[in-house]
């Protein structure tokens, strides 16, 4: 039998951050459902400002709001209020002898700590000002008592409370808002735990590495269901901003291999600044090219190979027209990527209604990032490879020094080989690639493969570069080159065969580059 409260008057209190709608909600609470507005500060001015009658917390404690606004709501007689149980006839008791007034719906967002600590010149003092201390607590003690209590943490919800307490039909809503109340403190103590851990590690009598917490807690919120994962029978999900950087216009959902590839098209174009048509498939670019314009580029990128670009993905770094648009419709490709598109090539490309076309919105490469991946009972996490080419960096070890087209060459191929899975090699032409291979157990295996590639799409190699993701063990991977016609070679060297390696690019009268940046992609 439920047990009947003492005090019938219906009580909330509001004490937000962000005052997004609190003015409506609060008017409504109190018109039409006869609440009495409990309040705080900042919210409790603008409230009266806007004429709602309003009682100051401190009035209801009996204790002013002191020590510059930290304490106002940490007393007995607000989370009594909150965590009271209704059917428990000794808490009821209790809350009748203290005079403590049951809340039957709290309303409370954090101080913005995320939004301040997001700034570079902020300092630990003005931070930790911004931890708030009341609002979690009395989220957490109204969510706990959610069978009694609503709680609010998030103004897009206030419709959602309304139409439910119009409906008379709280106890479902309560449970949803609880547990997203749950998720919020805890995201907002990561945030405090991960600032602060910086601040510690920065102190170098620590040992830390820097760049990565000593505690990396990985909570994102669902972005977006999948289908399924690589394979129909794996479940899949998307989560955090991924969506933050790319507008999808028009196509079929994005599928977890198409984010994956999506991903990499990012990083790749990201390394060129002249116009720039890059291609992949499985994650492996199979054609990149820079020229004076897109459509050169793409001619140039889709020669170097005319059968992998089947159902793969098209990322340009500049405004994508009609006449490339016209061009790329005679293939089928599963995704577009482009920072833009004229109206006259989205005409083009809105007669294939199952084509992903994605828009850039903050620009591809970002940089800065960190990847992380599972393993068993854990995760690794490191840096992205974002290195910049150098070549001032670069050391000539071959008797024959690079012509002027040989360094460019090479350095367009260096800046594509980084994004092509190891073991890597990559033949490239002036500003072209001319045969790609990717994956191999053995490098030369690579080698043969980006040969016989760029034999069957009619491409010669002669006067090329090859382009190495790592070093060559052996002089065979190199030998294989310069037999398909490369007559310049870039590589990180480190192979305790180096001698033997640049001796063989001297007998062939190949110009070497050592950039001592190894690019394992794994």
């Amino acid at each position: 039998m439920k047990t009947q409260r003492y005090d019938m008057q219906k009580y909330a209190l509001l004490s937000v951050s962000d005052k997004t709608g609190i003015v409506e909600f609060a008017s409504e609470l109190i018109e039409v459902h006869a609440f009495q507005i409990l309040s705080t500060g900042g919210t409790a001015t603008i409230l009266r400002d806007n004429g709602i009658e309003v009682t100051d917390v401190s009035d209801r404690t009996g204790f002013p709001e002191m020590m510059d606004g930290r304490v106002k709501t940490l007393h007995p007689k607000i989370h009594g209020g909150l965590l009271c149980i209704r059917d428990n006839k000794d808490h009821v008791k209790a809350a009748v002898e203290n005079d403590i007034a049951l809340i039957d719906l709290v309303v409370v967002n954090l101080y913005p700590f995320e939004e301040t600590v997001s700034r570079s010149d902020v300092g630990i003092d003005e931070a930790i000002e911004q931890i708030d201390i009341g609002g979690p607590s009395m989220l957490r003690s109204a969510a706990k008592n959610h069978h009694d209590v609503t709680v609010v943490c998030d103004p897009t919800d206030y419709v959602r409370v309304l139409e439910a307490l119009n409906n008379n039909n709280l106890n479902e809503l309560r449970k949803e808002l609880a547990l997203k109340v749950f998720k919020r403190t805890s995201l907002y103590d990561k945030a405090i735990s991960e600032f602060l851990d910086s601040k510690v590690n920065d102190q170098p009598d620590l040992d830390s590495i820097s760049g990565f917490p000593s505690i990396m807690n990985l909570e994102m919120k669902k972005s977006l269901p999948l289908r399924y994962g690589e394979n129909p029978h794996q479940q899949a999900a998307l989560y955090g901003e991924f969506l933050e950087y790319f507008d999808q216009l028009q196509g079929k959902e994005l599928s977890y291999n198409n984010i994956l590839d999506i991903s990499s098209s990012a990083y790749l174009i990201g390394e060129f600044e002249r116009p720039t048509v890059a291609i992949l498939k499985h994650t492996n670019p199979c054609g990149v090219a820079s020229a004076d314009n897109l459509e050169t580029a793409w001619d140039l990128a889709f020669a170097t190979d005319r059968q992998a670009p089947f159902g793969g993905i098209i990322v340009v770094n500049n405004t994508l027209d009609v006449g490339l648009a016209e061009k790329i419709g005679d293939i089928f490709c599963e995704v577009i990527i482009a920072p833009g598109y004229t109206e006259e090539a989205l005409s083009v490309f809105q007669k294939k209604k199952n084509l992903r076309l994605l828009v850039s919105k903050v620009g591809f490469g970002p940089e800065t990032l960190q990847e992380i991946r599972t393993v068993p009972g854990g995760f690794l996490a490191q840096d992205r490879d974002q290195k910049r080419v150098n070549p001032k960096n670069y050391k000539i070890v071959s008797e024959r020094h690079p012509t002027d087209l040989e360094w460019r060459s090479m350095l367009f191929g260096w800046r594509v080989v980084r994004h092509v899975k190891s073991n890597a090699i990559v033949y490239a032409g002036d500003e072209r690639t001319l045969g790609v291979g990717a994956g191999q157990m053995a490098r030369v295996d690579s080698s043969r493969i980006a040969v016989w590639k760029a034999g069957e799409s009619g491409l010669s190699l002669r006067g090329s570069a090859v382009a190495s993701d790592a070093f060559f063990p052996f002089p065979d991977g190199l030998l294989a080159a310069a037999d398909a016609g490369a007559t310049a070679a870039i590589q990180p060297g480190g192979s305790v065969r180096d001698e033997d390696v640049v001796a063989a690019a001297n007998e062939r009268n190949m110009s070497m580059v050592f950039t001592s940046a190894r690019h394992f992609k794994h």
